[in-house]
């Protein structure tokens, strides 16, 4: 009898140990799965950034992930979005793929749009347009939005700037702007760079010599075109300085050049001083309404800082270092500019 009752005992030992193994099976394969699913890493490497562009559902995300081949397993992502209410929660953006991330971390990443911004540098670009198709490259925004909103008066006008002068609001830097920036927000973050950039010492100085903000820029892209040395710009400031405090036309050939749309012109020749446009600064006196290209901030600084003297007069050195020779009167400019136009010759630049 105790026998048997000890055999019962066993059988129930036994049926209860097999119970809890495989019970502890099923958590552990569960647990395996889980882990599978969430934390192991489920990324290809084929790619270093998704791109989720504005207005896409979850189907876009997740057509893209796969036509893009940047995950091992897209079923384990499409079960783990699913319960981690990824769906529902789409934000567009740049987002750097990690190497060995899971599903968990990047849905994680996505939901919360922990994007990562580009960087925009640009500096010594000549045309607006040049600047919409630059930055369109880094941004989801098109070209064709950015010059839109350039070419709009009433657009740039709540900015106080005009379609003409509306370039010297962008100051040459290296920037961090969101991939999904729309174009209007690209504008707004330029246009507070530009507050930033004019701050209390700058607007002083810029009062100071008694011209405008945007008279500055415009000034100081014509120093940028004629200098091609910056320790020379103060001095070529106050060149210029000097002619419009005189009433003198300006005549610039940057300015001539930028008027006949030619970049490519070397010898500026009685033909192109003829054309009409309000460029010309051989014909018309004072600035022009607008930059002549997106001014330096090394050219901004030399007008708001120009150099004191009495030179009315400056031709390039003959010897083509890039530097100039400056008058304070036509005869003696005269001389410089003979000179340089022998120099021309000898090396048969004609135009």
């Amino acid at each position: 009898m105790a026998s048997k009752q000890s055999n019962n005992i066993s059988f129930k030992t036994k049926l209860l140990l097999s119970f809890l193994a495989l019970t502890l099976l099923i958590l552990a394969g569960t647990g395996i799965n889980f882990y599978l699913k969430y934390f192991t890493s489920n990324l290809t490497g084929n790619k270093e950034y998704l791109y989720i562009k504005t207005g896409s559902g979850f189907e876009d995300v997740y057509a893209t992930l796969k036509s893009e081949n940047i995950l091992k397993n897209p079923e384990s992502f499409l079960y783990a979005a699913e319960n981690m209410e990824y769906k529902s929660k789409v934000k567009p953006g740049r987002y750097r793929l990690t190497k060995g991330m899971g599903n968990r971390a990047l849905i994680n990443m996505l939901k919360a749009g922990n994007q990562e911004p580009v960087k925009i540098a640009f500096q010594n670009v000549r045309l607006k347009h040049t600047l919409a198709g630059m930055v369109s490259k880094k941004l989801e925004t098109d070209s064709a939005s950015i010059s839109a909103l350039l070419d709009s008066a009433a657009f740039v006008q709540k900015y106080g700037f005009s379609t003409e002068n509306v370039y010297t609001m962008f100051i040459p830097n290296s920037y961090e702007v969101y991939w999904n920036s729309s174009a209007e927000k690209f504008f707004e973050r330029m246009h507070d760079e530009y507050v930033k950039f004019w701050n209390t010492e700058r607007r002083e100085k810029a009062k100071k010599i008694s011209l405008s903000q945007t008279e500055v820029s415009i000034l100081a892209s014509i120093v940028d075109g004629e200098a091609l040395n910056d320790n020379e710009m103060p001095r070529i400031a106050g060149l210029y300085m000097n002619r419009l405090k005189k009433g003198m036309k300006l005549e610039a050939d940057p300015t001539v050049i930028f008027a006949n749309n030619d970049f490519s012109i070397r010898r500026v020749l009685n033909k192109h001083l003829r054309i009409n446009s309000p460029y010309n600064t051989y014909l018309n006196t004072g600035l022009p309404p607008g930059p002549i290209s997106m001014p330096s901030i090394n050219a901004i600084d030399a007008v708001l800082n120009y150099e004191k003297h009495d030179y009315i007069y400056m031709c390039a050195k003959e010897d083509f270092s890039g530097y100039h020779n400056y008058a304070s009167t036509l005869s003696e400019h005269l001389v410089n500019a003979k000179k340089f136009q022998q120099a021309l010759n000898e090396r048969n630049i004609k135009k």
